[in-house]
């Protein structure tokens, strides 16, 4: 299955207590792209950028065949910009700065390589752009999966919902569910989620791993222990893209395929902590990946005999 990822490509700057960077490239849109290009799946990105956008970085896109056709470069414009803090928990940060720039005014525009993509992947961009995109599609893609965050549900509140009646899979943490739902018991609050339209609810516990529900069903995943952790940043998105392009590999779309790609997703998420930005995972291998697979599966197989 072909994956479309709409969402934001952009410059941070990061600060955790392991150190700091300058300006370096981020957004959902390239997390999500980097990773599907290592399980070997065909992406596009719809998204805009100024001319302040390095060509090295559209090359790179480019080279791990990724089609970069719906990246809108507004010349006079600047990039999306955003630089935060992390605390010493990296659970918690403060934003310093953040320059919308061409994202402000961003219209998405699907491409006609495009239209036929099976998986949409909707990026944590504002509903009523998530929206756009469903509408221009020629036809409705066999799966939408939306990520999307707090400060929706806090200004957006009617038009987010519009977007989640029209979703199959959500993606979200712990306390945007609980924020979304009203309610403080997980399982709960995913049940709760399901009446709002999507069939599959995935809520992210950073550290503690991801939870899938469906229907009755829920399946969990720890994340894997590591012993260096230097940066969190586009973790989550690291982990959708796993997420989706496992799916879009398997070209199967029940609850057994999702449970595999969840922790495709954690796997792929765990090699993107371990250094600043992207720069961990543009090094990863599909070898390294079977690796860390094989680490999960040793972390998570256990045989118990009751007598």
């Amino acid at each position: 299955m072909k994956l479309l990822v709409v969402g934001s490509v952009a410059f941070d700057a990061i600060e955790t207590p392991f150190g700091k960077t300058d300006k370096i490239l981020g957004g959902a849109a390239t997390y999500i792209s980097i990773t599907s290009s290592i399980l070997g799946v065909k992406s596009g990105i719809v998204s805009v950028v100024g001319g302040d956008f390095p060509q090295e970085h559209l090359d790179m896109f480019t080279d791990r065949n990724v089609n970069i056709e719906g990246i809108e470069i507004v010349k006079e414009g600047k990039t999306f910009f955003w630089s935060g803090k992390y605390h010493n928990d990296l659970n918690t940060r403060d934003t310093l700065v953040t320059e919308v720039n061409v994202l402000e005014n961003f219209d998405p525009k699907i491409p006609d390589s495009m239209q036929d993509s099976e998986i949409l992947l909707l990026g944590n961009l504002h509903p009523g752009v998530q929206l756009s995109v469903l509408e221009k599609m020629n036809k409705r893609p066999k799966l939408v999966i939306l990520d999307t965050m707090n400060f929706w549900m806090d200004s957006a509140w009617d038009i987010l919902m519009d977007m989640i009646a029209k979703t199959d899979v959500i993606t979200i943490n712990d306390e945007e569910a609980r924020q979304l739902s009203g309610e403080y018991s997980l399982v709960k609050a995913a049940k709760k989620i399901h009446t709002m339209g999507p069939d599959y609810v995935i809520i992210k516990k950073g550290e503690h791993g991801a939870l899938l529900f469906h229907d009755n069903k829920v399946f969990a995943i720890p994340a894997l222990p590591l012993e260096d952790v230097f940066d969190p940043t586009g973790a989550g998105d690291t982990f959708a893209g796993g997420f989706a392009a496992y799916l879009a590999k398997k070209g199967k779309v029940d609850f057994e395929t999702m449970k595999s790609a969840l922790i495709v997703g954690s796997a792929m998420a765990s090699f993107t902590v371990e250094k600043f930005g992207t720069e961990r995972i543009e090094e990863v291998t599909e070898s390294d990946m079977f690796e860390r697979l094989r680490q999960f599966k040793e972390l998570t197989t256990f045989d118990v005999e009751l007598q």
